[in-house]
């Protein structure tokens, strides 16, 4: 009424089965010994093609005995005619062998054909497909590129059509200058303005600064009553009112001294 169920088959974990010590009588051959050569996975366990090997030895043991004795020169030639026709029966038995193992490679061959045909078919299909997304994005460039062109060419031909006729428009200094992306503010580099050869246009140069002979005249020039320097000594905190009271800060800068030392 019990069981287990376990994590392996049992055909997983088996091992050759235990074949015991065995003693031949003199004399005897028994006939399973014919199967000795045969092992678990090895012809074992027994399948159709094993039945028709054993059927053929027993068949070839029962030929054996059947074949008459070497006494006479009848039964010579009737022995001979008779190893003649098994080997002539063994040589058709051999052929049909070979026919079964051509047959087999032949299917073999086949499946091995058709799989590397498949690979290869899936390999060109790869190579197709990368060299088609290549194309794509190949073309999906150049189309970007005709749009950015195409969107170029129109915002050149509005500009033309916006003074199709040529006539001189007057300049609106007030319009100019509410926009600060005109030309005013933002002039362009292939209307001839160059920022950065003016960089310096708005930095101050003074000759009375820049040199020494002008600061030699500027020194001159001052009146010598701007040399003297008059400095004035700080005048000490008054950390006592007249009434003789400590301020609030004064005795704030004594418990800080006092934390200090």
């Amino acid at each position: 009424t019990l069981g287990t169920q376990t994590d392996y088959r049992d055909g997983e974990a088996q091992t050759d089965p235990y074949s015991p010590e065995y003693i031949v009588r003199s004399g005897s051959v028994p006939e399973i010994l014919t199967l000795a050569t045969l092992t678990w996975g090895r012809g074992l366990p027994a399948g159709q093609a094993e039945m028709e090997i054993i059927d053929r030895i027993r068949e070839k043991r029962a030929w054996e005995a059947a074949l008459p004795p070497m006494d006479s020169p009848s039964n010579v030639a009737k022995r001979l005619k008779m190893m003649e026709a098994m080997e002539r029966k063994e040589w058709a038995y051999r052929e049909e062998e070979i026919d079964k193992l051509q047959k087999v490679q032949m299917e073999v061959f086949k499946t091995l054909l058709q799989r590397r045909e498949e690979n290869r078919n899936e390999l060109n299909a790869m190579r197709l497909n990368n060299h088609w997304q290549n194309h794509q994005k190949a073309k999906e460039e150049k189309i970007r590129k005709i749009q950015h062109d195409c969107a170029l060419m129109l915002r050149k031909l509005i500009a033309k059509r916006k003074n199709w006729m040529g006539k001189l428009e007057r300049r609106d200094i007030i319009r100019e200058y509410n926009d600060f992306s005109s030309q005013t503010y933002a002039p362009l580099t292939r209307i001839g303005f160059f920022p950065d050869n003016s960089s310096d246009y708005y930095a101050v140069k003074n000759y009375y600064l820049n040199t020494f002979a002008g600061l030699c005249e500027l020194e001159k020039s001052v009146q010598p009553s701007v040399f003297p320097l008059k400095i004035k000594a700080p005048k000490p905190k008054c950390l006592v009112t007249k009434t003789g009271y400590i301020k609030r800060s004064g005795r704030l800068e004594v418990v800080v001294a006092q934390v200090h030392q």
